[in-house]
């Protein structure tokens, strides 16, 4: 069971990674294009604006749990340094319990209804003349709070994730 879990939760980092290549292109090819004809051709276009603006939204919150995957996240190490070796993981598991599990499950739960009223009038642009489907990236927020649970159950489960382990394993 653990190991279909796992293979779950690697499928789900793939899409996960390939979400946030796929944003990251559109933002580059986005902005790229927004500049060169605000500054080349004097012209511009609110949905061309707006659909960079959605990219590096999506390309925000995705980065989440694929960092969490990687032990990419952010750490102040005070102790680090003079704690014994299994102390990166007694600190992640502590951290994944206390911290990442319940924070991103309110945050999921909290959304669930501004999420349903965004997408029951289908929300669009705020400017005129912008892109709609505002309402699929909101959608981002709460998926990207459950990836998060997931990904945490993952490192958990499986103490090669973890970022101070990593460079144990290599040794």
């Amino acid at each position: 069971m653990r190991a279909i879990y796992l293979t779950i939760c690697q499928a789900l980092d793939r899409i996960t990674a390939l979400l946030c290549a796929l944003a990251c292109l559109v933002l580059t090819g986005t902005i790229l294009s927004v500049v060169i004809l605000r500054f080349g051709f004097d012209t511009g276009f609110v949905k061309l604006q707006n659909l960079g603006g959605y990219a590096f939204a999506v390309l925000a919150i995705l980065s989440l749990p694929y960092c969490l995957r990687r032990g990419g996240h952010v750490r102040v190490e005070v102790f680090a340094e003079r704690m014994p070796q299994g102390y990166g993981r007694i600190a992640d598991i502590v951290a994944l319990f206390a911290f990442v599990i319940p924070v991103f499950g309110l945050l999921a739960w909290a959304w669930l209804p501004d999420l349903a009223y965004s997408w029951s009038i289908r929300e669009g642009a705020i400017e005129t003349g912008g892109l709609g489907g505002i309402y699929l990236v909101k959608t981002m927020v709460p998926l990207a709070g459950v990836l998060m649970i997931l990904q945490a159950i993952a490192v958990l489960l499986d103490p090669r994730i973890t970022h101070l382990d990593r460079e144990e394993m290599q040794q």
